[in-house]
């Protein structure tokens, strides 16, 4: 992804809410991001002050003077940037910049299709970047948005949707510049659309964060992304054989995560057995479906398994065993874990 970023010759950082590890952000830094994205305040101060990481965005809408205050004490470290979509949040990080007598950069997150957060593209962004511009404690650093809704388009769809948000974000830019507001960036993010979207001229910044690891939720967009891309997977170990069409193994929604997929049946992707689905999650039980004859599966065997999202699932989890060749070389703690806050 780097390589491509390069190629493109747009900005890459990397969202960490995919592997919430000090090991891999600095490998990403390492590898040419400019800095690193974040949801969350807790995950930034994992990055920062244990990480050393010194650019961070936090790509959400951060509200509540507590939060501000944290915001404060990274700043002495390294630069942050938050996400704004609401004149609240706008008039009270100002009112924390202007207590502390500082200046902080502010991307506003522009709606360009997913519905979630974020204010809609055009005339209305253009307010908000106004509002902005007016408060001499915040700095309009970008405008960004997560075109995430594309992965719900069927795959040769997904081109066309995703460049359609690419142009939305290039078209919002250029109306907020004609009113001589200065936006150095324009960035977008999505693992789906990360090679489409930022080829859009004008795009300057891209965030995609699933990459790095990768789930099984990409395996529907054909060539683009295989098994062979998915860096995590779960060793996991078969507990009961009850009956000749089912067996029981040992990760459940506790390991696994209870996000769906559109793309295949079931809870995960069973390495080698397509065949085999993964029906059913209790906490602590994996229920899967054997086909008519199968003679595997039995109790003790192992096998592995890539989970639907990875997101979820590396936060349920304390640490990543690193294998290389087949062997363990390292354990690497998640160390921004339940950072939530």
């Amino acid at each position: 992804m780097a390589a491509f970023a390069k190629s493109i010759k747009v900005q890459l950082r990397p969202h960490i809410k995919t592997h919430k590890s000090i090991e891999i952000a600095r490998l990403q830094i390492a590898a040419g991001a400019v800095g690193i994205t974040c949801a969350k305040v807790g995950e930034a101060e994992v990055m920062v002050n244990q990480a050393g990481i010194d650019d961070v965005l936090l790509a959400y809408p951060i509200v509540g003077a507590k939060k501000y205050e944290r915001i404060v004490a990274l700043m002495e470290k390294a630069r942050i940037a938050v996400a704004v979509d609401s004149d609240t949040a706008i008039e009270t990080i100002s009112q924390a910049m202007v207590q502390h007598e500082r200046k902080i950069d502010i991307y506003l997150e522009v709606n360009t299709g997913q519905n979630r957060s974020g204010v809609m593209w055009g005339d209305e962004a253009v307010h908000f970047a106004q509002e902005i511009d007016r408060h001499p404690n915040l700095r309009l650093s970008g405008i960004m948005t997560h075109e995430g809704h594309v992965a719900s388009f069927d795959p040769d769809a997904i081109g066309r949707e995703a460049i359609a948000a690419g142009e939305k974000m290039v078209q919002t830019a250029e109306m907020i510049r004609e009113h001589g507001i200065e936006l150095p960036t324009v960035s977008v993010g999505s693992t789906p659309a990360a090679r489409m979207t930022p080829t859009v001229p004008g795009i300057t910044e891209m965030r995609p964060g699933t990459y790095v690891l990768n789930d099984c939720s990409l395996f529907r967009y054909g060539d683009t992304w295989g098994v062979e891309d998915c860096a995590a997977r779960f060793v996991v170990t078969v507990v009961s054989r009850a009956a000749d069409d089912r067996c029981v193994i040992d990760a459940g929604s506790k390991t696994l995560a209870l996000d769906g997929n559109v793309g295949h049946k079931g809870h995960g992707y069973i390495v080698g057995h397509p065949d085999v689905i993964i029906s059913k999650l209790s906490e602590e039980h994996g229920v899967c479906e054997l086909p008519a004859g199968e003679e595997g599966f039995q109790v003790g065997d192992t096998v592995e398994v890539i989970p639907n999202h990875i997101c979820p699932t590396v936060n349920l989890m304390d640490e990543m065993a690193i294998v290389r060749d087949g062997v363990v070389v390292d354990h690497w703690k998640v160390a921004a874990r339940g950072m939530v806050r």
